[in-house]
């Protein structure tokens, strides 16, 4: 199974590549290069870093992702709780909400949610 995790530097490459996929290599290097200020070297390293972990794919020079972004944050985010909750949505809502009070727009939105859910 692929690992859900990106480090900050990661992750704004990743949403480099979510954002301009289908992107070549080449592109990739210059991209990189404008926005996070890095050599090529950098740039393939964690460009193969980011393959092996089965998020994107470098296919004859063409990266493309494996899994698009909504889908990483949806299972990075199902991990989390996973592993810091025992798998228990409800009591990660608990300690989400333990620090501040909800607003009546996120309660309808949560209870969109939760009615959408329902009739499943």
């Amino acid at each position: 199974m692929a690992e859900y995790r990106l480090g900050e530097i990661e992750r704004r490459f990743a949403n480099l590549i979510w954002e301009n996929e289908p992107v070549s290599s080449g592109e990739l290097v210059k991209l990189c290069e404008k926005e996070l200020n890095w050599k090529k070297s950098t740039t393939y390293t964690i460009l193969h870093r980011v393959c092996d972990r089965e998020l994107f794919q470098n296919n004859k020079g063409v990266v493309t992702s494996l899994v698009n972004k909504k889908e990483f944050y949806a299972m990075q985010s199902r991990q989390f709780v996973e592993e810091s909750f025992s798998g228990s949505l409800p009591k990660f809502l608990a300690a989400f909400t333990s620090q501040s009070k909800l607003s009546e727009e996120e309660i309808r939105e949560l209870q969109g949610i939760i009615d959408k859910n329902r009739e499943r």
